[in-house]
């Protein structure tokens, strides 16, 4: 559960296999490699399969997402996760392409980096340029986070009632706000 600012929800993907196996065997790899990198796992999600987005670019994906606390501020724990994505295989060639790990941070607490004016800004980012444009630094929470139930389902199991600190909404409430064939494609495995 996210109880302050060393909590962090990180959601989980992937549809390649890598030197560890499937998706599903990678995903729970990585978790434990979260581990081994000093972040204490709390709470992990089922683990979900969802279509590949956008839709015909690969194989469906495997989603889940954990909570975790550690001692490190935000950047820090993002450079975590993408050594552990590295470990991995993760190359990053094409935004929003095939991968064996992707490792996101959703919310660190209550936190809003860089500042309000900037995550407003990406949260506001027309679709024709969410699969060219990537900022330069860290934004939190994920500005589309309200937009992905293969990143609000899971974050369900693990914190339903975390609040949104720019929405004002919890988990719960930004699940009930997608539609329904959204939800409805995100399938428990």
């Amino acid at each position: 559960m996210i109880t302050d600012r060393s909590s962090a929800v990180i959601a989980l993907g992937g549809n390649l296999p890598s030197a560890v196996g499937a998706p599903e065997q990678t995903l729970a790899a990585a978790i434990e490699a979260m581990a081994q990198a000093g972040m204490t796992v709390s709470a992990v999600s089922r683990f979900f399969r969802t279509p590949c987005f956008p839709a015909g670019a690969g194989p469906d994906f495997v989603n889940a997402a954990v909570c975790v606390t550690c001692d490190q501020d935000p950047r820090e724990i993002l450079q975590k996760l993408h050594e552990i994505e590295r470990q991995f295989g993760r190359t990053r060639i094409l935004r929003w392409g095939v991968r064996t790990l992707d490792l996101d941070l959703l919310a660190v607490g209550e936190c809003v980096q860089p500042d309000r004016e900037t995550y407003e800004h990406w949260r506001h980012l027309p679709d024709d340029q969410q699969a060219s444009v990537m900022p330069d630094r860290l934004i939190l929470p994920h500005p589309r986070l309200q937009d992905r139930a293969f990143a609000l389902v899971p974050m369900r199991d693990i914190v339903p009632t975390w609040t949104h600190p720019i929405l004002g909404q919890n988990v719960v409430q930004m699940c009930d706000a997608l539609a329904p064939e959204a939800i409805g494609d995100v399938i428990p495995l």
